[in-house]
């Protein structure tokens, strides 16, 4: 039987707008219009192209389901009552429908993500008995999480996984690169392997070498729209440099940073540990650190890819950072102070300042040394908010819009607010020790220290 059926007496006109649909012996209607929103390749593309007939449609399947999807049609969001519906099932009957990507839309719309309102939605088991070294996610929702030697991959429903093992002992940097292609690296293991996770291959393998011909090793990943940055460090530890690469061909375009340690020179070639592209401005962000015997130590340019020069720099040493995050959309950089565990904030706007940073914690604790309350902390930033783990807990600072901003008389720049959410904490979430932040689609994901699970904070008022 075909999937719709021609019937007999049709309540309408050949030139009517109205379209009436018998799902399941239960009539709907719509107009052509929104089933023209579908796509011409989908099943209600065809049935609005064949209204014209003197025939009511008829489609053998559950009413319900046909209701929920007709609602996506016809406002672009899934109604609440979605949420009474199993995921799988809506996804079944969205790709019957020819609207899989619509529902994938819907779902994983990074619009729908609410800071204010985040509340745990579901767990995500791991095999086995490693924790979580790093995790990926993807616009879609798509979630990769790497533990010990494993990469266990979740697609934007949360509900498939698939594992593979990897050649590394450990995966220490992860990015995602498509819902089914990561580039992993680690600090013990020599070069960065693409790989394919839908059927567990190496793709490819990029390498680094120094003068010396010696092997290297990965300690951070970054990209861009059209670039791959990678950051190695040769195996002898005695060299750095962060190379560039076309994101669709993989080939070398250009290699930056490439410095060489003497001597005793250990702070002269700290490597990048986190690599941040501002879409804005067309810039990478390249950061690291280094814990010595005068404490910690950090290095954080600006680099213009296109030139290869460095357009801005700063070295930390009072207060150096645990973590660092720039965000493209409050065109400034935050950092959680490595000693005093604070949130510090740097206008994008000022950054030729010799001390750029603005504390927005509690400012007696700015320069206590010795404790290192910020070890361990994590800053992310997503949309127009900022995370930071402290613990098991997470801060939420936004930024406040003031009625009259004042001068700076220093840089002449406005005077910006940033104020810890007034909940204090992403409700209380508690527990042990977060050990990585993420966020895809209109979702947060969490792990912490000794689990072996992820977990998926979404607003309560959006998904299922």
């Amino acid at each position: 039987m075909p999937p719709f059926e021609g019937l007999a007496s049709p309540p309408y006109s050949s030139e009517s707008n109205i379209v009436t649909i018998d799902v399941g012996g239960q009539l709907f209607q719509t107009t052509k219009q929104t089933l023209a929103l579908a796509g011409p390749d989908s099943l209600f593309g065809r049935i609005s192209d064949s209204s014209s007939r003197h025939s009511v449609p008829f489609v053998d399947r559950d009413p319900d389901l046909f209701s929920v999807l007709l609602s996506l049609l016809r406002t672009g969001n899934l109604p609440s009552k979605a949420k009474a519906f199993d995921v799988q099932d809506l996804i079944f009957e969205s790709r019957f429908y020819g609207v899989d990507s619509l529902l994938v839309n819907s779902v994983s719309n990074p619009s729908q993500f609410e800071a204010f309102n985040l509340e745990k939605s579901m767990v995500l088991p791991l095999n086995g008995r490693d924790s979580p070294s790093v995790i990926a996610s993807t616009p879609f929702g798509s979630l990769h999480v790497a533990h010990g030697s494993k990469i266990t991959s979740f697609d934007w429903s949360l509900r498939k996984k698939k594992t593979i093992l990897t050649q590394f002992t450990a995966v220490d940097s992860m990015l995602a690169i498509s819902p089914s292609v990561v580039a992993a690296g680690a600090t013990d293991f020599s070069g960065l392997q693409i790989l394919d996770l839908e059927n567990g291959l190496v793709k490819h393998s990029l390498n680094w070498e120094n003068v010396t011909r010696s092997s290297s090793t990965v300690q951070a990943i970054g990209s861009s729209p059209e670039l791959l940055f990678v950051s190695f460090e040769s195996g002898r530890r005695n060299s750095n440099s962060i190379m560039v690469y076309d994101l669709n061909t993989l080939s070398p375009v250009t290699e930056i940073g490439h410095c060489e340690i003497y001597g005793a020179e250990l702070n002269s070639a700290i490597p990048s540990t986190k690599l941040s592209w501002v879409q804005g401005r067309s810039l990478l962000m390249a950061s690291g650190s280094h814990s010595g015997p005068s404490g910690v130590s950090g290095d954080i340019k600006f680099w213009d890819i296109r030139s290869g020069n460095v357009v801005w720099e700063l070295k930390e040493s009072v207060d150096c950072f645990s973590d660092v995050t720039v965000s493209d959309d409050l065109s400034a950089m935050f950092k959680v102070g490595v000693n005093s565990g604070e949130v510090f904030f740097s206008d994008l706007r000022n950054l030729g300042a010799e001390n750029p940073w603005v504390c927005l914690g509690d400012k007696r604790r700015t320069f206590i040394n010795g404790k290192k309350e910020g070890v361990g902390c994590k800053i992310e930033s997503h949309g127009s908010q900022v995370f930071c783990s402290k613990g098991g807990d997470i801060e939420l600072w936004s930024e406040v819009a003031m009625s009259s901003k004042k001068r700076s008389e220093e840089d002449g720049l406005e005077e910006r607010v940033f104020r810890k959410n007034l909940m204090g904490k992403v409700k209380d979430m508690g527990g042990n020790k977060i050990t990585n932040l993420g966020f895809g689609g209109n979702k947060m994901f969490v792990t912490r220290k000794d689990q072996q699970n992820v977990e998926v904070w979404q607003s309560s008022s959006r998904g299922f």
